[in-house]
């Protein structure tokens, strides 16, 4: 690979290139950009500079006398360049602020943002719900509801409300679970459940005279929480069907793979939780997902809660040919539209 030193005006017609190639899908020579950008380079220098970009990667030719494609690597220059400019208008999405204004439970507020993530970028829109094991907790509460089945009541810094229902072999009666409740907001407020279990697990050594049966207890309750939350589905999709009506930019057996990715959601929502990150806007091109059944495709992913606490993430599943200008500033004011009705609506 060449060392990569890209003048001005590379640049500008890898620009141009990768804008034409989202708008119309089909290798871009260099006659049609003189033709379409009044250019004043000859189409003889245009070539030249294609060439160059094809021999440091950003282009590929599907036939010898086809234009050029741009290539993952390509359109992750473009990316870049865009997430460069700061392209986060508040004001350009504001009209669909109402649409977080009802105040509901919180898998009211995740379906309500996946909606308007599909509906606006006519795309997959998808939400990952927090686990609860991973949230910081002010207040915590167990409670009994049969002989089998424990109810984790679970209320975050700033009021919000999460419940699990965990199926356990362990007996307990509510008085111990009084006292555990009790033992664990005394002493573990504004950790996460994951921190508690961790804790305990390594200290039992030291109490196990006097607290063995007690904390035993308590640790398998917290590892059957974990257990089962690892199996369950958190993830809220809206917009499968806008995918269908893009068929065409898809490779259809890969698509085929991603459909069934969506039927079995756990293993989507462990592969969208991996990408987590405190990035304002992630931006995951073709192959950089490392999953070939998303090969075909781009992500498009922020994180919404608190300052202090990221409780999931969402964002948009479309083809490499997405209006990336548009859909960038829009999983953008989703999350942030998102976290501020988690906020006062819950």
């Amino acid at each position: 690979m060449k060392k990569l030193e890209l003048r001005d005006k590379d640049k500008q017609i890898l620009k141009l290139i990768v804008e034409s190639y989202l708008k119309i899908g089909q290798p871009i020579s260099s006659g049609l950009l003189v033709q379409k950008y009044k250019l004043s380079y000859s189409p003889a220098t245009i070539r030249n500079i294609m060439v160059k970009l094809e021999d440091y990667g950003f282009l590929s030719q599907p036939h010898t006398s086809a234009g050029r494609l741009p290539t993952d690597k390509g359109l992750r220059y473009f990316v870049n360049s865009l997430l460069a400019e700061t392209l986060f208008p508040q004001a350009a999405v504001d009209f669909f602020a109402a649409d977080f204004s009802s105040r509901g439970d919180l898998n009211s507020l995740l379906v309500q943002a996946s909606k308007i993530l599909a509906d606006y970028s006519g795309n997959l829109g998808f939400v990952l719900s927090p686990r609860i094991s991973r949230v910081n907790f002010h207040h915590l509460r167990f409670i009994k509801i049969a002989e089998n089945k424990v109810m984790t009541i679970l209320v975050t810094p700033f009021n919000l409300v999460l419940t699990e229902i965990v199926q356990t072999s362990t007996y307990f009666t509510q008085f111990e679970l009084e006292k555990a409740s009790e033992y664990i907001n005394q002493n573990f407020s504004g950790k996460s459940l994951s921190v508690v279990r961790d804790y305990l697990w390594k200290e039992l050594p030291e109490h196990k005279l006097r607290y063995e049966t007690t904390l035993n207890k308590l640790i398998t309750l917290l590892r059957s929480s974990l257990l089962q939350e690892e199996k369950e589905t958190h993830l809220f999709l809206q917009g499968t069907s806008k995918l269908l009506e893009k068929a065409e930019l898809f490779d259809m057996s890969r698509l085929k793979a991603l459909f069934q990715n969506f039927e079995e959601k756990a293993k989507l929502a462990k592969l969208l939780s991996d990408f987590i990150s405190l990035d304002r806007v992630k931006v995951l091109i073709g192959s950089e997902a490392q999953d070939p059944d998303i090969s075909d495709c781009s992500l498009i992913l922020s994180h919404y809660g608190s300052e202090n606490q990221v409780l999931g993430s969402l964002g948009i599943i479309g083809p490499k040919r997405i209006p990336y200008e548009q859909i960038i500033p829009l999983v953008d004011i989703v999350a942030q539209k998102l976290s501020q009705a988690i906020k006062h609506n819950t």
